[in-house]
């Protein structure tokens, strides 16, 4: 039998419980037939002020994902999406391709993580010189930069906005990016990425796309489009910038 409403999959997605962007961002970007079913990870102290609060929140995540991925795989997902970004750049290439074992190890399916979606659109494009945002502390910046870094990309800039709380990074306005992606848009950058699943870009980086003239991938978009291209599902996705609308 086949699932009524997803019909062509059903991804589990795991997610921070401090988390309220990621989640209806990947329900705006949905296409017919796929749906998302959200395992959530306990975070109790949600405190990420400086580096040691950032570090206690990846420790709970690491502690409590295993849990969130055994709750999701009782609605029998299809594919895995990790919406959750700071754990996938941790400890540069090497710590990206533990992690996405360690999932596949739990449950036995493919992972769609940010850090592999971003780097897949970047070479998409042909980048080479980037500019990021993140709402990170300085350890999750330099996680990011390494990570970028190993796989051959230049990190020219890096604005991390230092978000004193999990929820808190839902809580960055539009107008705190615009000045983000002016501050990043540099002479000689070929691309803007935007990391953090809980900072809502997503709309921002589509218009930011036109008015820039160069690729502006906001995370969850880009862990979204990887998530459809890796089941075959070609549909094309408005509004949430050049990767879904064209590639």
């Amino acid at each position: 039998m086949t699932d009524a409403l997803g019909w062509r999959r059903k991804f589990g997605v795991i997610a921070p419980s401090t988390n309220t962007i990621v989640e209806p961002d990947f329900y705006r970007m949905t296409v017919p037939g796929v749906t998302a079913h959200f395992g959530r990870i306990h975070i109790r102290d949600q405190n990420m002020a400086g580096n040691e609060g950032m570090e206690r929140l990846l420790d709970q995540i690491r502690e409590e994902i295993g849990a969130a991925c055994e709750r999701v795989l009782t609605c029998e997902p299809d594919y895995m999406v990790m919406g959750m970004s700071a754990e996938t750049f941790w400890g540069g290439v090497e710590g990206n391709r533990r992690f996405v074992e360690q999932i596949h190890d739990i449950t036995g399916l493919r992972v769609a993580t940010g850090a592999e979606a971003c780097e897949r659109a970047l070479n998409l494009y042909g980048a080479r010189r980037i500019g990021v945002v993140t709402p990170y502390q300085p350890v999750g910046d330099e996680n990011v930069v390494r990570f970028f870094s190993e796989i051959g990309f230049d990190v020219v800039a890096i604005r991390g906005l230092k978000c004193p709380t999990a929820v808190s990074i839902a809580h960055v306005t539009e107008s705190t990016l615009r000045g983000a992606l002016a501050e990043l848009d540099l002479a000689g950058v070929d691309a803007i990425v935007q990391c953090g699943t809980n900072l809502s870009m997503v709309g921002l980086a589509d218009e930011a796309e036109r008015r820039l003239r160069k690729p502006v991938i906001a995370i969850n978009a880009a862990t979204w489009w990887m998530a459809l291209r890796d089941n075959g599902i070609q549909d094309k996705v408005y509004g949430a910038g050049r990767l879904l609308r064209e590639q």
